[in-house]
């Protein structure tokens, strides 16, 4: 039953209200047709809970833009939504066409630095790999009721393929309800090779301002927290503050071991008490062990990364060493599962900080 407006309404007290549902919920396909967007292609969703978002089905699905009552829940970089045929796999062209928004998808079979692994291609990899910059085929976008809750589903499927190599298909679906601050993301990945392949998979969250800004709450309960640089364990006063944004450019990535709770799932917030707001990340710990969390906090690029994955954004080479680089075997079907959604008010961020215990 949507939650629209402070109150509950059937179905058949939304219909009797409205003369089409697309006053309180609508997607809208449209095609980007100029400069380097060309090709990204654009799904708005439209919900009266205020919660909207935009998927590009020519990268990869992933969610290009995302607001909530005006409030800008990601950071937007300057390139813009780079469709996919402007793509400079070599090195870190990525960075041309990143930009920024609520996912950009790492994968299929590397996320990291650019780097050469002699076990397996031997030869450069890309930054974070191909996926953020695969279209995809086969798009579909279903409105409609389901009992008493409005639904929409988006789908697809993208392919990393090569020609006597890799062959992975992932098939995604982004799920949203009418009335609910949420979004949920559903991925399945199959292994439709005849080797066995690498498989990292990290969903680079971008959260920015305004709710990203000094002072603003980082919460994250992990049993273990490393630095890139040194690999050395640190704590939640290294991390858990977000600075304003600095002169002098740097970076900071951290690599935790989040703790689920009873049922599973791990937790992680990003609250700025001072606009009572907060948004939250929920996944199952069983798929994506690590959370990668990326600091960026110059000026005119602040930006933070929230990124669980089954992998750090480290590279082959760190995965490998600390026992994290997965393979999927021909035949094997992998799944992921995440969960962003808004915290509206003190009452809900104190309901969501019960899963962060007093140390």
């Amino acid at each position: 039953m949507p939650n629209l407006f402070g109150r509950n309404y059937s179905k058949r007290e939304l219909l009797d209200l409205v003369g089409d549902i697309s006053q309180v919920a609508h997607t809208r396909k449209t095609a980007t047709t100029e400069g380097i967007e060309r090709g990204a292609d654009l799904i708005e969703v439209f919900d009266a809970s205020g919660l909207c978002f935009s998927v590009l089905p020519g990268r990869a699905l992933d969610i290009a833009s995302a607001h909530y009552k005006g409030i800008s829940l990601c950071f937007r970089s300057n390139t813009g939504d780079v469709g996919p045929s402007f793509y400079e796999a070599q090195g870190y062209g990525w960075l041309r066409g990143f930009f920024g928004g609520l996912t950009t998808t790492c994968g299929l079979t590397f996320t990291g630095h650019p780097e050469v692994d002699p076990e397996v291609e031997n030869e450069p990899l890309g930054l974070h790999g191909r996926l953020a910059f695969l279209p995809a085929k086969n798009v579909a976008v279903e409105n409609g009721w389901e009992g008493e809750e409005y639904i929409t589903r988006i789908r697809g499927q993208m392919r990393e393929a090569l020609v006597f190599g890799t062959n992975l298909e992932l098939r995604r679906e982004i799920v949203t309800v009418l009335g609910e601050k949420r979004l949920r993301i559903h991925d399945r990945i199959e292994n439709l090779g005849v080797d066995p392949s690498p498989l990292m998979f990290v969903y680079h969250t971008n959260p920015g301002f305004p709710l990203l800004d000094g002072g603003s709450r980082v919460l994250i309960h992990s049993t273990l927290t490393t630095e890139w640089l040194a690999d050395a364990e640190v704590g939640p006063e290294v991390y858990s503050t977000v600075q304003r944004p600095q002169e002098t450019p740097g970076d900071a990535v951290f690599v935790h071991r989040p703790l689920a709770d009873g049922e599973g799932n791990v937790h992680v917030g990003l609250i700025n008490d001072a606009l009572a707001t907060g948004m939250y990340w929920k996944y199952p710990l069983a798929e994506m062990p690590l959370l990668n969390q990326w600091q960026h906090f110059h000026r005119g690029t602040y930006v933070m990364g929230i990124e669980p994955g089954n992998a750090s954004m480290l590279g082959r080479a760190w995965n490998r060493k600390h026992g994290y680089l997965q393979q999927i075997q021909p035949g094997e079907v992998r799944e992921f599962h995440l969960e962003i959604g808004v915290l509206d008010g003190a009452a809900e961020i104190a309901g969501f900080e019960k899963y962060f215990p007093p140390a």
